[in-house]
């Protein structure tokens, strides 16, 4: 039978047993696994600190390499609607040069013509002028009469020369100028041809720039996503899952809350045009009630204000059902192909080349420019968004500025042709940036 040990010799062995634990070295239990240190507990901390600062540190240098990747693309896209500008600005050039020769050509008809008539009355002046000596006068038989008739003639011949040279030095004028304007269209078209020529080579180094840039980007994901994986004691395929998965939710949170302060803002934008167009219908009252009793004290010769109320801005026009359906049904025929520069289909595009393909098929002509394709479309408030509108990004509240072009489908997504290294996809209005420009073809 065991017997329990002493106070004394219990409070002896609690002693010991503290010392030895707190002893700079381990020691050994029944079980035989240790007890650590302190500097062990504490090494093992910073190892666990260290991990963790390396995992966070290279899933930054993630986020900064797909900011590089996407940044390169943007400017990609914005030199390729560059070279399209430059296209779209080079064909009115020469267009207006051609015009502008045409006008030439008729310019220097017109002066042949009436150097012609000019000779033709210069002619019939001198023919009738010998008839008019003194002595014709004399020996004629028809006398001071028949005179006075060849000298009402031939003042009729000088008037019609006088009239016709003045009219060919008009036409002169008109056709100098006419000339002048073809040659400067001329200049101005070559000077744009060099500029296109320029922004092409801008456009493709650009392009080859984000395509280097994309492999280069590639492969350090590669080994980062490696490191992530030895330092997490994944695979790299359960690494890359979590790595897109981790990316796949930043941006759809990035989008949320990009479309939540775009409707907040669009819903505080139209409680102020309410609360203007209150104001500005109770002042139209207050207005027609004082012009009214102004009639009223002037014995009611009139009744008072001509009731006009302020006429209301009318809606865009929107394309007809069947033409947007068409418009839209095309796009999405165009999903899975790739984006390229200048592209205008059939198998390939780009940003502008979509939307211009795709209205046209809705029977609507708008310019390979997204810039041009804002001007010549109806500019809408973003709470006004009607599947087939366009969307717009651009640098700044400036149109010129805009260089990227998608159609919104409805819901709050987009159909498009991103950038280079993405396909013509559908994603959300919010999945990047929100658009700054909104417009109905």
């Amino acid at each position: 039978m065991r017997t329990r040990p002493t106070p004394r010799f219990a409070g002896v062995a609690t002693a010991l047993a503290l010392t030895l634990i707190c002893g700079a070295a381990s020691v050994a239990v029944a079980d035989g696994d240790t007890i650590p240190s302190q500097a062990q507990v504490d090494a093992a901390k910073q190892a666990a600190t260290d991990k963790a600062g390396d995992v966070a540190g290279i899933q930054a240098q993630l986020v900064l390499a797909n900011q590089r990747l996407q940044q390169a693309s943007i400017d990609a896209a914005k030199a390729g609607e560059a070279y399209n500008g430059a296209v779209y600005r080079l064909e009115q050039a020469r267009a207006e040069a051609a015009a502008a020769q045409t006008r030439a050509r008729a310019a220097n008809a017109d002066v042949t013509r009436q150097q012609r008539a000019y000779g033709d009355a210069l002619a019939t002046s001198y023919a009738v002028a010998p008839q008019l000596t003194t002595m014709a006068a004399i020996m004629d038989a028809d006398g001071v009469t028949g005179v006075m008739e060849r000298y009402n003639a031939l003042s009729s011949a000088e008037d019609a020369m006088n009239s016709q040279y003045d009219t060919f030095r008009a036409t002169s004028t008109l056709a100098t100028i006419a000339q002048t304007q073809a040659q400067q269209a001329e200049e101005k078209a070559a000077a744009l041809e060099t500029e296109m020529e320029q922004a092409r080579d801008a456009a493709a180094a650009a392009a080859d720039s984000a395509a280097a840039e994309a492999r280069t980007v590639a492969d350090q994901k590669q080994q980062l996503v490696t490191e992530l994986a030895h330092l997490q004691h994944v695979s790299v395929q359960i690494a890359q899952q979590r790595q897109s998965a981790l990316e796949a939710r930043a941006a759809a949170a990035a989008a949320a809350a990009a479309q939540a302060a775009a409707e907040q803002a669009a819903q505080e934008a139209a409680e102020q045009a309410a609360h203007e167009a209150a104001q500005q219908a109770a002042q139209q009252a207050a207005d027609e009630a004082a012009q009214q009793d102004h009639d009223s004290d002037n014995n009611g010769s009139d009744n008072g204000g001509d009731g006009q109320s302020t006429p209301e801005t009318p809606e865009p026009p929107s394309p007809s059902g069947s033409a947007v359906d068409r418009a839209i049904a095309f796009a999405k025929d165009q999903l899975g192909e790739p984006y390229v520069w200048g592209a205008t289909g059939p198998d390939s595009w780009d940003c502008s080349g979509l939307t211009m393909r795709s209205w046209e098929a809705g029977g609507i002509s708008l310019p390979h420019y997204s810039v041009a394709q804002y001007d010549a479309s109806t500019p809408i408030a973003p709470s006004d968004l009607r599947p087939g509108d366009l969307v717009f990004w651009g640098d700044s509240n400036d149109p010129n500025s805009i260089y990227h072009v998608a159609m919104y489908l409805g819901d709050g997504q987009i159909i498009q042709a991103p950038r280079t290294g993405r396909d013509v996809e559908i994603v959300s209005m919010y999945y990047w940036i929100p658009p700054n420009f909104y417009a109905r073809p």
